[in-house]
């Protein structure tokens, strides 16, 4: 048999596939994924007790937004990487921008504060944990990301899972936002990415072993 007879026999049942079936599937992801994530932050840690009252600080929706603009950019990235051949292009300039944006507050923040004061502004009092609980939470969201992805076609699976990471881990952040008592941009510019950054890693490291076809 020739390779054009083959390649004739296997496109005849060929169908057009769905035009939202990648950012469907991903969504169905986020969909198991993001509840499992805010039910485990909300057990193991708890929602902080003055939640209403933090909710009229300013910081509290920068730090929320923070997260929910790396989710954001990150779904971006993630569904153009799940098609063969389409093209990132600046999406990636996406999940720049929050944290540019976050490091530019943070050290405005540094310089208008006392010397004497800028350290605990970075260190906070839960440096030790943070970043840890931020991947720890952003788990859930990161498994099912993975399991929508492998039933896609990502042909640079590195790239994709380090972008289904950032995806997990800026909603990751977004949920753990709402148990963490730390408000100070310094520390948010430090520890977050910290803790964004161990998913997009994570990703980049098993992408090439799970996603590949």
């Amino acid at each position: 048999m020739r390779t054009e007879q083959l390649i004739a026999m296997l496109a005849e049942d060929a169908a057009p596939v769905p035009r939202r079936a990648v950012s469907g599937r991903l969504l169905v992801a986020l969909a198991i994924g993001l509840p499992v994530s805010f039910v485990w932050m909300v057990m193991a840690y708890g929602v902080r007790s003055d939640l209403i009252q933090a909710m009229f600080w300013p910081m509290f929706w920068v730090r929320l937004l923070f997260g929910a603009g790396i989710a954001l950019a990150g779904f971006a990235v993630v569904q153009r990487l799940a098609r063969p051949g389409a093209r990132v292009r600046g999406a990636w300039l996406g999940l720049a921008a929050p944290v540019l944006l976050i490091w530019v507050l943070a050290l405005l923040v540094l310089l208008s504060a006392p010397v004497g004061e800028r350290a605990t502004l970075v260190w906070g009092q839960t440096w030790r944990s943070c970043a840890v609980d931020i991947a720890v939470v952003s788990l859930p969201v990161f498994g099912a990301l993975l399991w929508g992805l492998k039933g896609l076609a990502p042909t640079r699976p590195a790239l994709a899972g380090a972008a289904a990471g950032a995806l997990a881990g800026g909603a990751g952040a977004m949920v753990y936002a709402f148990h963490c008592p730390e408000l100070a941009a310094p520390f948010i510019a430090t520890w977050y990415v910290a803790g964004i950054a161990l998913p997009v890693v994570a990703g980049a490291l098993i992408g090439p072993r799970l996603l590949r076809w």
